[in-house]
């Protein structure tokens, strides 16, 4: 059995001429197709309906055919596509359900553009498709089209910050010389700030920044809601090592100012860490400790996350020792802010570190073979 499926999306059919769909019958779709071009002449809908009867006049008419044809006009709803879909889809269940036949139903579906064709997938799952037939009025050929592909690209979030945030830029550029001229700007200033803006725009885009962007938001914010801690201790953290860049700058200005010659590379690097290292070290101890607290509320603690402060201050000393006996080596220890240290110094401070690391890791080691916290969650 062939069915004509006449396609009427919006439902311009039932909200225009008060008819119950879906129309089953010749009879039944002509009288609708005249209602509704009685209603609105200019409705392309009525084209549809009186499409689906030539079809299936033709098929009845041509002795190739030894099908039983029948046709049918089922609509959607207004608004959205997603309940316009669902709408026919009941409707053609309704139709299939209502034909009396031990056939196979084939569809021939009839259409007056593109947005119509969206449904396509919702028939093709009830019953096979073996045509489509699109009604185009000859004075405004693919018009509809245009103007759906026009609306799906305006639609989708992805393709407006693509292609509309540049145009948008770009638009502005004369209202921004107008202002500008009007206060004494240089064009070139505006010309120069607006290539800038595309470029960056370009840019984070190239690179796919938007998503690294939206992660980090959202990270934020689910810290922000759940009272982490660990949002405290990253702000002082931060804090203390802002105090620490500072900190390596001063000592760094200070040794420049009591030498005769320019510091050499390695004597710069162990001012800066001389006078940072401190306050990174605090930096680190405090962040470290913000996220152990976290993963201790979140019942995710493991004893060996207590080994990351004493790695930080382990790692510390050993810098802090190493830029002190290259500055006094260099003969700067008299600069204020730096603390000299001989060759056994550094020894010793050499195996405080390492013996400050490997205890640790011992100790929580025997710790969580003791006390332990819990099965190690497998990840899939």
């Amino acid at each position: 059995m062939l069915l004509v499926l006449c396609i009427d999306l919006d439902d311009d059919l039932g909200r225009k001429t008060r008819f119950d769909t879906p129309v089953v019958g010749r009879d039944s779709v002509e009288a609708a197709a005249v209602a509704l071009a009685t209603a609105d002449p200019e409705d392309s809908d009525s084209n549809v309906l009186f499409q689906g009867i030539h079809e299936h006049d033709s098929l009845v008419a041509d002795a190739e055919v030894d099908e039983q044809v029948e046709v049918a006009a089922v609509t959607g709803t207004q608004g959205s596509d997603v309940k316009a879909n669902r709408a026919i889809g009941e409707e053609i269940d309704r139709v299939l359900a209502g034909l009396s036949t031990g056939e196979n139903v084939s569809a021939i579906v009839i259409t007056d553009g593109a947005q119509d064709e969206s449904v396509l997938p919702v028939i093709r799952s009830r019953v096979p498709i073996d045509s489509v037939r699109r009604v185009v009025v000859r004075q405004a050929q693919d018009l509809e089209s245009i103007y759906y592909t026009m609306k799906q690209v305006l639609a989708d979030p992805e393709t407006r910050g693509t292609i509309l945030v540049p145009l948008g830029i770009l638009l502005l550029i004369y209202p921004f010389l107008t202002i500008a001229n009007r206060f004494n700007v240089p064009g070139a200033a505006v010309l120069g700030l607006v290539s800038a803006l595309l470029g960056l725009y370009t840019l984070f885009r190239g690179l796919g920044l938007e998503t690294v962007v939206d992660d980090a938001v959202s990270r934020a914010r689910d810290i922000l809601y759940e009272g982490r801690v660990t949002l405290i201790t990253y702000v002082a953290a931060l804090a203390l090592m802002a105090v620490g860049g500072f900190r390596g700058v001063a000592l760094l200005e200070a040794i420049q100012a009591a030498v005769a010659t320019d510091p050499t590379p390695p004597l710069i690097l162990a001012a800066l860490v001389h006078g940072a290292v401190q306050w990174f070290a605090a930096a680190g101890v405090t962040s470290s400790l913000g996220q152990i607290t976290d993963e201790y509320l979140a019942d995710r603690f493991k004893w060996r996350y207590l080994n990351a402060p004493f790695y930080v201050a382990a790692i510390a000393i050993v810098l802090y020792v190493v830029s002190g006996f290259f500055l006094n080596v260099n003969g700067v220890a008299g600069v204020p802010g730096v603390k000299p240290f001989s060759l056994t110094d550094l020894a010793v401070g050499l195996t405080v570190g390492t013996l400050l690391g490997v205890l640790s890791t011992l100790a929580f080691a025997i710790a969580e073979s003791w006390f332990p916290t819990g099965v190690e969650p497998t990840r899939g």
